[in-house]
């Protein structure tokens, strides 16, 4: 069986596809091309194409016809069309199998269909060939725009760049088929934009044409179309935006735009203050307008610092100005950007420079010493009114004040109008070496304008002091000691200051007539002791003192006499008297333990004391009840002072208590838990009709009820009358006998633990009387 594709002209050419032969059995068949040439081809399917260009807006748009060569044209045959697309993009008609395309086609959606087709007998319902798969391609045409997916483009070039410098590339893309003609193929150009830029047509690339100065401009829109079918008649364009920016160039020195300033200065401004601003302005921004100020000729008098915030030149005083010595002054001042690629050194050959007039101003100044500070020396001991030293200040205005002098806060020092300082006081440089003063100058004229100036005065040591030990020397011989023993080693101090070192000369006191000891002087400012004899009895003389003369090398020098106690030493066999000086130890000890033991002592009376005191408060916080074991029927509770009952009407005054009472007519007494509770209420009712008073009686109340350690009586504390015609009766305890024989006070246990020792009382009382 044979099938037949046959297409329609396509685009004027005409489409011969071959005849698509099929055979049941597997042998070589031939397919016959419609040209009259013949393909040889195995048992199988021969790959067919379909080509339908895009975007057709017909409704039917007819693409091929399926015919098989069994067909004879009796209309017994029915074509069908499968595969995706196939009855919703492409139908076929069954019975002439020309195959039409429903819907408009888009290549950039979908490219290429593949269907498959078959032809059944409509007489048996069977087919009459196996399936053929064929394939439906869309042709492209140029309906699609170029399109620049990266926009927005923005570029920065430095300014003042050379021609050819890059700039960006724009890229855009088109849709249709590049393999199809040159719908895919683009041009660029340059709609805005000239003469600073120009664009590369097939690449994109943007690039400098002419040079530009920021300072004019700094920014740049420059337009890029792009066409396709490289621009010839037909194309589509699409266009897009690029902003460049110029960069900034150190390419403009500051300069000032004042040629003068005039400032002021007072004389009494202190070195590094502030005393005017200059200011150069750049055109270049950033880095590129940072500068640096300084004056020229390298002036001694002021100076200028740069505010890097601000770019301003801070004129400071370099050195204090006086209005009496110079008046004004005259400087110039350079400005000069802070970093300038050599390239561009060319901009910057020559600063920019200004010229400062500067005004001193004359104020009224403090007087001036003559020196910052002064030192003195004086002798210690010098007598009262002694000289010290001079000092002198002036008056730095042109009327000269005379000056007076005075000193802060001194007993040993004083000072005359014409700055001469004396003492007051004797001095001691063992006490004071040193003293720092403070002389202050006033003007008379204007007694706020003062200064102070330091002064040093050193007091010069004499010798005045004679040498002693250097420490209390315990020195110990022993009985058994041999005559040239040495038993100590002494030496010797000196408070005074010797220009020279201290040298000290030992010996024994002619006037004491001792030949037991003697000294030997080691010339290094050092003694040694030893005995001048053999033997020595502690029962006969059991301490020795001897006098030793230290003389000084001073002028004059100085001697004086120091006693040295030498015990004697009942010795161990070796001969040391480290025994004796444990034994010192020991008995020191033992005093110093008998001293703590006797502290701690009268430290634990303290405290039993404290404790005793501490218990004795406890004692007295106890109940006033005994413990629950003790019977409180007999006891008696005497009250030195007794009321005279109700027709008592001389002590209190009644009638202030009893405005607005409530009359309740009098009831005998029930033995039931509730009759006691009407009649706590109907209590609180009875008084004045004060809501104070009434507060007041509440607040005891619940004072009494609250506290666990209070008896039961001291809820009775707080009522001051009991009113007419009491519900209650009487609360007095002296006709309980006559009333109470047949009362039944069980329910006292009822009300808690606050009535229970009542209740016991009151039960035992019954239980007695039954």
């Amino acid at each position: 069986m044979n099938f037949c594709l046959l297409l329609p002209f396509m685009l004027g050419i005409p489409l011969l596809l071959p005849c698509l032969i099929a055979t049941e059995n597997p042998k070589t068949e031939e397919v016959k091309h419609p040209a009259g040439s013949h393909l040889r081809v195995r048992r199988g399917w021969m790959w067919n194409q379909f080509f339908v260009p895009e975007e057709m807006n017909k409704t039917r748009h007819h693409i091929g016809q399926l015919r098989s060569d069994l067909d004879n044209g009796n209309n017994s045959f029915q074509y069908k069309l499968l595969g995706a697309g196939a009855g919703s993009v492409f139908v076929i008609d069954e019975r002439t199998g020309d195959i039409y395309a429903v819907q408009k086609l888009d290549r950039e959606e979908r490219s290429l269909y593949t269907l498959r087709a078959q032809v059944i007998d409509t007489t048996t319902g069977r087919a009459m060939e196996p399936e053929s798969e064929f394939v439906i391609r869309v042709s492209d045409i140029n309906d699609n725009e170029p399109k620049f997916l990266d926009e927005p483009y923005e570029a920065i070039v430095p300014e003042m760049s050379p021609e050819g410098t890059f700039v960006i590339q724009v890229t855009a893309s088109d849709a249709d088929d590049p393999s199809s003609g040159n719908n895919a193929r683009l041009l660029y150009s340059l709609r805005q934009g000239q003469p600073y830029f120009s664009i590369e047509p097939t690449t994109g690339v943007i690039r400098i044409s002419s040079k530009m100065d920021r300072e004019l401009q700094d920014e740049y829109w420059v337009i890029i179309q792009a066409k396709d079918m490289i621009g010839l008649p037909g194309a589509l364009s699409g266009t897009t935006s690029v902003l460049i920016k110029l960069s900034d160039v150190n390419d403009n020195k500051p300069i000032f735009k004042d040629s003068l300033y005039r400032l002021t200065v007072s004389e009494s401004a202190s070195v590094g203050m502030s005393i005017g601003k200059i200011m150069a302005y750049d055109n270049d921004i950033g880095e590129n307008a940072e500068m640096d100020y300084s004056i020229e000729d390298d002036s001694k008098t002021f100076d200028v610092i740069t505010n890097n915030e601000t770019q301003e030149g801070i004129i400071i005083l370099k050195k204090k100005v006086d209005f009496e010595h110079q008046n004004h002054y005259g400087i110039r001042a350079k400005v000069k950007n802070r970093r300038v690629d050599e390239q561009l050194r060319k901009y910057h050959t020559e600063a920019s420079t200004t010229f400062i007039k500067i005004q001193v101003e004359d104020v009224d100044e403090p007087p001036v010493f003559l020196l910052p500070y002064y030192i003195f020396e004086i002798f210690e001991g010098s007598p009262y009114g002694s000289f010290v030293g001079t000092v002198s200040a002036t008056d730095p205005d042109q009327r000269k004040s005379p000056i007076r002098y005075s000193i802060t806060r001194s007993k040993v020092f004083s000072i005359d109008d014409d700055g001469t300082v004396f003492t007051t006081n004797s001095l001691d440089r063992e006490i004071s070496a040193w003293y720092n003063l403070s002389v202050t100058a006033t003007e008379k004229y204007s007694i706020e304008q003062n200064s102070a100036v330091p002064v040093y005065v050193q007091v010069l040591d004499i010798n005045d002091h004679a040498p002693e030990f250097s420490e209390y020397y315990e020195t110990y011989v022993c009985e058994n000691a041999v005559s040239g023993q040495v038993i100590q080693t002494i030496s010797a101090v000196d408070r005074d200051e010797s220009i020279e070192d201290h040298h000290f000369y030992f010996n024994v006191s002619v006037v004491e007539n001792n030949s037991s000891f003697t000294i030997i002087d080691n010339q290094d400012n050092t003694a040694v002791i030893l005995t001048n004899r053999t033997g020595f009895s502690l029962q006969e003389e059991p301490v020795f003192y001897v006098s030793i003369l230290i003389a000084d090398n001073g002028i004059p020098s100085l001697t004086s006499t120091n006693t040295l106690t030498i015990h004697v030493c009942a010795c161990d066999d070796t001969g040391s008297t480290q025994t004796c000086s444990n034994k010192d130890l020991m008995l020191s000890m033992g005093f110093r333990t008998e001293v703590i033991i006797a502290i701690l002592i009268c430290i634990m009376i303290i405290c039993g004391f404290i404790f005793l005191k501490l218990g004795l408060k406890q004692r007295r916080k106890q109940t006033l009840f005994p413990e629950k074991g003790e019977d409180f029927r007999e006891n008696i509770f005497r009250y030195d002072d007794e009321g005279g009952g109700e027709e008592d009407t001389e002590a209190f005054d009644i009638v202030e208590l009893q405005g607005g009472t409530v009359m309740r007519e009098r009831k005998t007494r029930r033995a039931t838990r509730v009759e006691i509770q009407s009649l706590y209420r109907q209590s609180l009712q009875v008084g004045p009709d004060s809501a104070i008073f009434r507060k007041f009686i509440l607040e005891k109340l619940e004072e009494a009820n609250t506290d666990p350690c209070a008896p039961p009586f001291d809820s009775f504390q707080t009522y001051a009358f009991e009113g007419t015609g009491s519900l209650a009766g009487s609360l007095s305890s002296l006709g309980s006998a006559v009333f109470d024989q047949d009362e039944n006070y069980d329910y006292l246990n009822e009300l808690g633990p606050r009535f229970k020792r009542l209740a016991c009382m009151f039960g035992s009382t019954m239980q007695s009387n039954n």
